[in-house]
């Protein structure tokens, strides 16, 4: 799992949960949850509200970097597909499990997301669709 390029990227923000970080750059987000955390819908109504502060009035796109194993809530997606301007929503993981989740959580997000095992192409994909889609 390549995360080389992000270093060159500038973090508009990050944030310390505590269940792990929130980093805000441009047009996306990427999360790097701490291993065994659980992500509720309580916390994940913290990560809604960092996306409103940044990117209000313009499409943005979020980047789950799982380098850890953690629990997810699967309701919090009938949340974030509520988020008109989240374009691209993209996980990022080398792990097995990770993908077998993956199709799981598909099930409930029913707007695009892909899984990848490169940050690079994750990023690439993101980028490519936020800028894709204008705010109306």
């Amino acid at each position: 799992m390549s995360v080389g390029s992000a270093k060159k990227k500038v973090i508009v923000r990050e944030y310390e949960l505590e269940i792990g970080k929130i980093q805000v750059f441009d047009n996306y987000m990427v999360s790097i949850f701490d291993e065994g955390a659980t992500l509720t819908l309580e916390r994940a109504y913290q990560i809604i509200g960092i996306s409103e502060i940044h990117f209000r009035d313009k499409n943005f796109g979020f980047i789950s970097l799982r380098k850890n194993s953690y629990a997810i809530d699967p309701t919090i997606y009938n949340y974030l597909k509520e988020l008109e301007n989240l374009k691209a929503f993209a996980i990022v993981s080398v792990k097995e499990i990770d993908m077998h989740n993956f199709k799981i959580e598909k099930l409930f997000y029913k707007k695009p997301m892909k899984f990848f095992i490169e940050y690079d192409n994750a990023l690439k994909w993101v980028k490519r669709r936020v800028k894709a889609k204008k705010v109306k």
